[in-house]
């Protein structure tokens, strides 16, 4: 069952879309033009909660649900995770939530165990840093990527020790709306090789 809360930090609210499991805590954040319930309508949170996951979906301040506020991101992250006793989570980020994510995991590598990046933008921005990452990564892109360019997805790869690549074959920069049954697959694959 997924639950919608708002969660109070010191400088902002972030509205949440939650489905509880006992296990491994992952956090979604999400793509420029879309929010928390993306990935609702896509089941992602109900696929995760019954293989046993603590699933929280978030709206990044000024998108969705979660109103503006001058916190960026990263700190709006940082909060959360500590205001709700995350013990590092995996971050799951597709494009604008994928670059907050490998920044935060580069900034914080105390506070995350996994990462999972999704057609991420500003990979060549922080492309000198990305040996700095020792978590397990996932890698997913669409191979029709007229975003995020697929070369970035390899620069992940070849960079980071611990990254597996899945590219999704005819699959456009949000892949997981075009290949939803690969994109849980592969996630919860991952998942339960790691933190299962």
């Amino acid at each position: 069952m997924v639950e919608e809360k708002m969660i109070r930090l010191s400088h902002c609210e972030l509205h949440t879309l939650q489905a509880a499991g006992s296990g491994q805590a992952v956090v979604l954040l999400h793509g420029m033009k879309f929010q928390a319930e993306t990935w609702q309508r896509l089941q992602t949170l109900d696929r995760l909660a019954a293989a046993g996951y603590r699933v929280i979906a978030v709206d990044i301040p000024g998108f969705g649900h979660s109103p503006a506020a001058a916190t960026p991101p990263g700190q709006a992250l940082r909060e959360l995770i500590d205001t709700m006793g995350l013990e590092r989570p995996v971050l799951v980020g597709p494009s604008m939530g994928g670059r907050i994510c490998l920044e935060f995991t580069l900034a914080h590598p105390e506070a995350v165990g996994g990462l999972v990046l999704v057609g991420a933008v500003g990979v060549q921005e922080n492309s000198a840093r990305l040996g700095q990452i020792a978590v397990p990564v996932l890698v997913v892109w669409g191979g029709n990527d007229a975003v995020s360019p697929i070369a970035n997805a390899h620069l992940l790869a070849r960079q980071i020790h611990n990254a597996r690549l899945v590219v999704l074959d005819g699959a456009r920069h949000p892949c997981y709306l075009d290949k939803p049954e690969d994109w849980h697959r592969e996630l919860l694959a991952f998942l339960n090789e790691h933190f299962g």
